[in-house]
């Protein structure tokens, strides 16, 4: 019996261990165990594909919402330049009224010293004139005073009479 070697002896072992697994159920087992991780995969992967779906919705949604608040920033500069451009064309009218209302006071201011300065001369002339008569008045009565007070009381007379 030389087929009665090692080999036959590890043969059988391993018919019977492959027997005794198939009495107990360990395939049945096994498989459950794989049928168990095979769920678990595919629930795994379900819910990475809802998570996917989820992911894709959210992007689309934060585009959107991107694009809006874009717009919305492109409104807020375009009025933000229009008020500029309002303030703006509004301070030039106030700086230019005010500068015609600045010159308008100092040419008033200018026209009133003018005048001012006018009367003053009037006057200091008139002070001169005054003064220079007074002279000529005086030594005029001083040469002649005593003629002309008697002239002035013979016509008094005279029209009384």
């Amino acid at each position: 019996m030389e087929w009665m070697d090692n080999s036959f002896y590890a043969l059988v072992a391993l018919v019977i261990f492959v027997g005794l697994m198939i009495y107990f159920g360990i395939p049945r087992i096994i498989t459950k165990m794989l049928d168990g991780q095979i769920q678990k995969i595919a629930d795994e992967l379900a819910q990475a594909k809802t998570l996917r779906e989820e992911a894709a919705a959210l992007l689309v949604e934060y585009e959107q919402k991107r694009v809006a608040a874009e717009s919305e920033a492109a409104g807020i500069i375009a009025a933000a330049q229009e008020e500029a451009n309002r303030l703006t064309a509004a301070a030039q009218a106030s700086l230019s009224e005010l500068v015609a209302r600045r010159t308008k006071s100092v040419e008033d201011k200018i026209a009133q010293a003018e005048a001012q300065a006018v009367a003053e001369v009037r006057a200091r002339s008139a002070d001169v004139a005054i003064e220079a008569a007074r002279l000529v008045l005086t030594d005029e009565m001083n040469r002649n005073g005593g003629k002309i007070v008697d002239k002035a009381i013979a016509d008094v007379g005279k029209r009384l009479n």
